[in-house]
């Protein structure tokens, strides 16, 4: 594949919620999960475990505790991307002889960060392959519940969920910020500076989601930003992370 194709591949990347009924080949999945294992990763902890939910009832307590997706439930394919440091705490004590300490705040962030990274390397592949996808992050609406369902362990943490499938819908694509308001050279830049081209940015987001709804819904992404932050708190997320034996100190 020329790079020309790579950039182009990742520029129309597109959440899909509706799929075929076609399967996905057992072969497929695991080369799709191969390639996230070639990610790259943080000292190489390869802190990061995927699980294949199958189980229909199991795929609907996901859907609902998701909020209602109930694409969850359609997808050929719903997988659970997780931070795995149990597994590094086990075979490291086996060769040093003693219980190693793996609740620090930085070891939890360089395990969501490769959980993200094999991620994404999968979504890429999955995408290269005519495949659809979806990141369902609302999984994290009761992670005490995820990890009763899914007998995780201590020192594990259900990052996010992905439907994968072949779609059945080719919705346009979400608009991204403007380039200059991410990419800055040699010092940062606040969002002040760029207001001008945020003001614009919220009127194309507006458009998209008055396309998308019929008429609807009418939000900017500064709105949404706000409702985001009003509505998605999580507040018990630190309490679980740490029963969950992660950032401690």
């Amino acid at each position: 594949m020329y790079i020309s194709q790579i950039t182009e591949l990742l520029k129309q990347h597109r959440s899909i919620r509706r799929f075929t009924d076609k399967p996905i080949e057992p072969a497929l999945l695991n080369d799709l999960i191969a390639s996230g294992q070639a990610a790259s990763t943080s000292s190489y902890i390869q802190a990061v475990s995927v699980i294949q939910v199958s189980d229909l009832e199991l795929r609907r307590q996901f859907a609902e505790l998701a909020g209602g997706q109930m694409y969850i439930e359609t997808a050929a394919e719903f997988l659970v991307f997780c931070a795995d440091l149990n597994r590094n705490a086990h075979r490291s004590s086996l060769v040093a002889d003693e219980e190693l300490d793996f609740s620090w705040t930085e070891q939890f962030v360089a395990a969501v960060v490769d959980t993200a990274l094999f991620a994404q390397n999968v979504v890429v592949a999955a995408e290269a392959n005519k495949l659809g996808c979806c990141y369902i992050g609302g999984i994290r609406n009761n992670p005490d519940l995820v990890t009763s369902l899914l007998a995780l362990p201590t020192l594990v943490f259900p990052v996010f969920g992905l439907c994968l499938g072949y779609p059945d819908q080719s919705p346009e694509r979400k608009p991204r910020l403007p380039l200059e308001t991410v990419l800055y050279r040699d010092r940062y830049q606040s969002a002040v500076e760029h207001a001008p081209e945020i003001d614009t940015y919220d009127t194309h987001v507006r458009e998209y989601y008055v396309r998308r709804s019929q008429g609807k819904l009418t939000m900017s992404w500064s709105e949404q930003m706000a409702k985001q932050a009003r509505t998605q708190t999580r507040d018990f997320m630190q309490e679980y992370l740490k029963k969950q034996g992660f950032v401690l100190k």
